[in-house]
């Protein structure tokens, strides 16, 4: 397997070689996005961003949306589609898995990020959410149901993401969204809140906030 590092990614940029990018948005997330209008806007942290499509939707929708990349070319890339479509430009280069957060936020998105790294970081991950997200946050995610563990992409299970989530987050709803083509029925969307302090499990525990 290569290491999947922000040089593996910033090649594959810079050879063009992206599968991931679709020209649009999550279809999923954009029908979250218009199925609630009544959610309160605020901060949204899309980690993994690539090209900012998701940013951008959530940007859209009225959220203050930020989105963070390890490869430089996503970025430079994300900036200049944002600012052609007339958003405020809110990206920056950054290791979700290691770096601290500029601040907390109300909704982290998970879209193409814990499919894209080493399983075995996946502790990591679930820590990095915890890190970056207010106590009470939303998590949503769209996971992606295949069976190859040869990735990226790395396949997942429902009752894996049961398993790593549920100690530290209620999941308030799941279900099959719209997909691109090519995911059709691959796909599930998980949207979790983060449980407060007083409901803390007595596993892992969770970093101070």
């Amino acid at each position: 397997m290569p290491t999947l590092n922000g040089k593996y990614w910033e090649d594959r940029y810079q050879s063009k070689d992206m599968p991931w990018e679709k020209g649009e948005a999550s279809p999923g997330l954009i029908d979250f996005l218009d199925a609630h209008p009544e959610l309160e806007r605020g901060t949204v942290c899309v980690p993994g961003c690539g090209t900012g499509h998701d940013v951008r939707a959530w940007a859209m929708a009225g959220f203050d949306a930020f989105g963070y990349d390890i490869a430089p070319s996503a970025i430079q890339l994300a900036k200049g589609s944002t600012s052609a479509a007339g958003l405020k430009d809110r990206f920056a280069l950054g290791d979700f898995l290691r770096d601290k957060p500029p601040f907390l936020f109300d909704w982290v998105f998970e879209h193409t990020l814990y499919c894209a790294i080493d399983p075995r970081g996946r502790d990591a991950y679930v820590q990095a959410v915890l890190r970056w997200l207010q106590r009470d946050g939303n998590y949503l995610a769209v996971n992606y149901l295949i069976p190859e563990e040869d990735g990226p992409p790395f396949g997942t299970t429902r009752d894996e993401l049961l398993r790593r989530f549920s100690p530290h987050f209620d999941l308030l709803s799941e279900w099959v969204p719209r997909s691109y083509p090519n995911r059709t029925g691959l796909e599930r969307m998980l949207w979790w809140r983060r449980k407060g302090i007083e409901r803390r499990s007595t596993g892992v525990g969770l970093p101070s906030t």
